[in-house]
């Protein structure tokens, strides 16, 4: 073991990874990358995770770009490097070099998922790779009056074929050319070429590596962003990166197209792919349909969840406890933060409608999401909630977070304050302190 990991450190970071590990089985992941990808030394790490994913049991498909090859060949043979609209105008030699470099790069990254070097992480890998004419492509033809020549893009692809390949266990490595009826090649974009396999296979999953993070016109980190969001952004010009944009665009098309979630990676980041495929937060940026983060009423599937939140605050007095039998009755008076699959926040309203009074109750957050504004969301929801149910003031009961509720309108009341009911279960040996919050009603329109 690396002397530089603690041996509990790496125990918990694999217990942490045993879910994922789980999830990811029998999946069907599409990767893309660029040339570039090869070009700087590091690319034999990448490989090795390739390696890990595939032995952990994930059907893998490559796609690999070649721009930097074409345009070194393109430079020896001091031909014109012409682009528009961001693609290549690919002439006769184009053509030729566009053939080269993909031969060349497909070559280099068999080879390297080949290696089985006893002192390497490759070690007993004995990857089987299998590359072919699976994309069917026409001629991109002529726009805004440019002829892109064997410029194309992707009519069909052969999922039938890469699907009995990935079945016997085969890596699938895909170049960006496709192939005409007639028997032409095109020269593709490796991105688009990358979102049609996914969308054909109905992939779990679409990794594109990217020279740079997604970042938004702010220039901050975008981590997840939904299909309508990614939607508005790329119409408002979206990121201040072409490239990212690009890769944005491709993989907004993928989640369109079916395929359940695609990620957006710096490939600079060492293990970027296993820290976003393996840890909760990831690295990257998730697009998905759905939210990866989401507040919602609780269902009685939750209370598992909520119960593993709530207990270390029962423990330490915080919480008051909360038997599974009394959550699974009071379950419809939860609400929930999820985040991909765990709980991570949750409160409860329970209300006196006699009194048009209701409790804020069972305010839980996982100790590694305590922040983002968490807190306030959950009670912005229940005053909601309350406001909804016609009731005009909420009450808490805490012995440790007083400062939290003052600081969010909450005020000092006393026992007399609350509804009968509840006075003739409150505990003395807690000595919990009341506050009082009055909300404003739901406005009602005027009629006109």
């Amino acid at each position: 073991m690396n002397p530089d990991i603690a041996p509990q450190t790496f125990v918990r970071w694999l217990r942490s990874a045993a879910p994922y590990i789980h999830a990811h089985r029998n999946r069907t992941f599409v990767v893309s990358f660029g040339g570039e990808a090869l070009t700087d030394g590091r690319f034999a790490e990448l490989v090795h995770d390739f390696a890990l994913l595939h032995s952990l049991g994930v059907g893998l498909v490559l796609v690999h770009g070649t721009r930097p090859q074409v345009e070194r060949r393109l430079r020896s043979r001091g031909a014109e490097l012409r682009y528009h609209q961001g693609l290549r105008i690919t002439d006769a030699t184009g053509l030729e070099c566009v053939q080269e470099a993909a031969g060349a790069v497909r070559v280099e990254i068999e080879a390297l998922l080949s290696m089985g070097a006893a002192n390497s992480p490759m070690a007993g890998a004995r990857i089987r790779v299998a590359s072919g004419n699976f994309v069917v492509a026409k001629p991109l033809g002529v726009r805004d009056g440019v002829d892109f020549g064997y410029t194309g893009e992707v009519r069909r692809v052969d999922a039938g074929a890469m699907r009995r390949l990935l079945d016997e266990g085969s890596v699938v490595l895909v170049s960006p050319l496709g192939y005409s009826p007639t028997g032409e090649i095109f020269n593709l974009s490796a991105e688009e070429v990358a979102t049609a396999v996914a969308g054909a296979l109905g992939a779990d999953k679409l990794l594109l590596l990217m020279e740079q993070p997604c970042a938004g016109p702010d220039g901050r980190m975008i981590h997840q962003i939904t299909v309508q969001e990614a939607e508005r952004l790329l119409e408002r010009g979206g990121p201040a990166e072409p490239g990212v944009a690009a890769h944005l665009a491709a993989a907004l098309k993928a989640c369109r197209s079916g395929v359940a979630r695609a990620h957006l990676l710096d490939r600079h980041i060492d293990g970027a792919l296993l820290l976003e495929l393996f840890t909760r937060d990831g690295v990257g940026t998730l697009v998905s349909a759905n939210p990866f983060e989401e507040l919602r009423p609780a269902r009685i599937n939750d209370v598992v969840g909520i119960l593993d939140l709530i207990r270390p605050l029962e423990q330490t007095g915080a919480l008051v406890n909360r038997s599974r039998e009394r959550l699974e009755t009071e379950i419809e008076d939860y609400v929930v933060i999820e985040r991909d699959g765990l709980i991570v926040g949750c409160a409860a309203l329970h209300p006196f409608p006699a009194e048009s009074v209701g409790e804020f109750a069972c305010l839980a957050l996982h100790p590694e999401y305590r922040g983002e504004s968490r807190g306030e969301r959950l009670l912005e929801f229940i005053e909601q909630r309350a406001r909804k149910l016609g009731l005009a003031r909420l009450f808490a009961l805490t012995t440790q977070a007083m400062q939290w509720f003052r600081e969010r309108g909450f005020e000092p009341a006393s026992l007399t304050d609350l509804p009968a009911q509840r006075r003739a279960s409150y505990s003395p040996e807690r000595n919990s302190q009341v506050l009082i919050k009055t909300i404003r009603p739901c406005e009602v329109p005027r009629k006109s």
